[in-house]
Formats: C-alpha cells, sequence, structure tokens
C-alpha cells in the first residue's frame, strides 16, 4: 500500500490577518506587536485615548439624528449616555470610576466638548449623509492575507464615488509624519477596492486636536504598492513569530 503524503504537506497554512493598528505596531516596533497580539499585556485607559473613544461614538451616533438637528448641542448632549455605555462596556475602566462622584470623570472627559466644536467648524453634519459608520472591513488578497478593519465613515456621491473618512482626536502630524498617517488610510483603500472593485476617490484624515484635514487621492497603482507592502509586513510578522 503506497505511503501518504508527509504530514506537512496535508497541514492547511495558518490563516493571516492583519489589521492597520497591527500592522503600525509592528512597524513601529515589533516587541510591542508581540506585547498587544501574543502577551496581551493590560494596558489602563488614558484621559486622551478615552476622550478619543467618546467623541468618536458621539460622531457615529450624530447621524442617526435627523439632517436639522445634528448640531453641536445635540452631539455634546449624547456624550452622557456615550460615557455611560462606555464604562459598562469596558471593566477596566469601569473599576477606574466605580467610586468617583464625578469629579474624575469631569477631568477625563475635558477637552470634549472642544473636540466635536471643532469638528461643527470644519464640516456641516446636516449636509451629509455617510453610506456607512463604523464600517467592519474583511477581505482576503489573492494571497490568503485578510485585511481587517473599521472605517469611521464611509461617504458614497451618487455617482458612487467612495470618500474614506477618519477622524483624529490628537493633532496634525508635520509634513514629514504625513505618510505614515496615510498608511491606515490607504490598507482601507486596498481592502475597499478588493471587496467592491472601485477605488476610493478620496482619503480623508479629520484632526479634531488642531481642526487640520489631511486629504489624498489614491489609484490603482498606489493601491498595488500598499498590497505589495502588507504582504511584505505579514511575510516579516511571520518570520519573527516563528524566530521567537
Amino acid at each position: 500500500m503506497p505511503a501518504g503524503p508527509p504530514v506537512e504537506a496535508t497541514r492547511e497554512r495558518p490563516m493571516r490577518s492583519l489589521s492597520p493598528s497591527r500592522a503600525g505596531d509592528f512597524m513601529t516596533c515589533p516587541l510591542l506587536y508581540r506585547f498587544r497580539v501574543f502577551d496581551r499585556l493590560p494596558e489602563p485607559p488614558s484621559p486622551a485615548a478615552t476622550r478619543g473613544t467618546v467623541v468618536h461614538a458621539v460622531l457615529e451616533q450624530l447621524f442617526d439624528l435627523p439632517r436639522q438637528a445634528r448640531s453641536l448641542e445635540a452631539a455634546t448632549a449624547l456624550v452622557p449616555a456615550v460615557w455611560q455605555a462606555l464604562l459598562a462596556g469596558a471593566e477596566q475602566l469601569a473599576d477606574r470610576f466605580a467610586a468617583d462622584d464625578g469629579t474624575l470623570a469631569a477631568e477625563w472627559l475635558d477637552g470634549t466638548e472642544a473636540l466635536l466644536a471643532t469638528y461643527f467648524d470644519l464640516e456641516d453634519p446636516t449636509r451629509l449623509e455617510p453610506a456607512d459608520r463604523e464600517l467592519a472591513l474583511s477581505v482576503e488578497l489573492d494571497d490568503g492575507l485578510v485585511l481587517r478593519g473599521y472605517v469611521d465613515r464611509l461617504d458614497v456621491a451618487p455617482d458612487g464615488a467612495m470618500r474614506v473618512v477618519d477622524y483624529k482626536t490628537g493633532r496634525s502630524p508635520g509634513v514629514a509624519f504625513q505618510q505614515k498617517a496615510l498608511f491606515q488610510m490607504r490598507f482601507y483603500a486596498l481592502a475597499l477596492w478588493k471587496q467592491r472593485g472601485e477605488v476610493p476617490r478620496l482619503l480623508q484624515l479629520i484632526y479634531l486636536g488642531d481642526g487640520q484635514i489631511i486629504r489624498y487621492a489614491p489609484d490603482e497603482d498606489d493601491l498595488r504598492a500598499m498590497e505589495r507592502k502588507v504582504n511584505a509586513l505579514s511575510d516579516a510578522i511571520g518570520q519573527a513569530t516563528e524566530s521567537g
């Protein structure tokens, strides 16, 4: 009776997946990637990150309101409910505020209204009707790498043109660091192109920390280069994982 194929030949290749945040971790420091992905070291919540989460949730929920009701006052009024929902869903954060009389929460949320006010200086939400908010992306490339991520907002024009929008609650980067900031947006653009067969017309980063907007119009050559980059990153991560 003929021998079967070696075990190695029948073993399935493990699924590979990559998100822009984890890719960014690895490019910054492979050890940081290991801490977050494999060791899963706890990271204490910070006021800045918590404010960012609250602002993102408020801007998502803002578009549930009728067009003419989308005001700064309405957005600010959403903050308390968003804060309570955040506490209910994050045990580590809830423990931090278990004995708070409201003073600490006020300190952590200080600046939230200013960030929302900056948003209203930059855009008029009564003139927008997003196609998607907090859009979950999951698409497999030709070589089996799965791209995953969440897009803050996707606008689609009547002619089908897509605009990918991401909110940042920090300050905009200097010119020398803009390409690093756009990596996440190109990642999303690549995933959308593979998923929908259409290259997004515009990528837009809105920085609420200083009221700046970075815009970039990708093309197919740009996204093919991005595909090569994420595949190379995935290979490098695989090699680093195997070597320990």
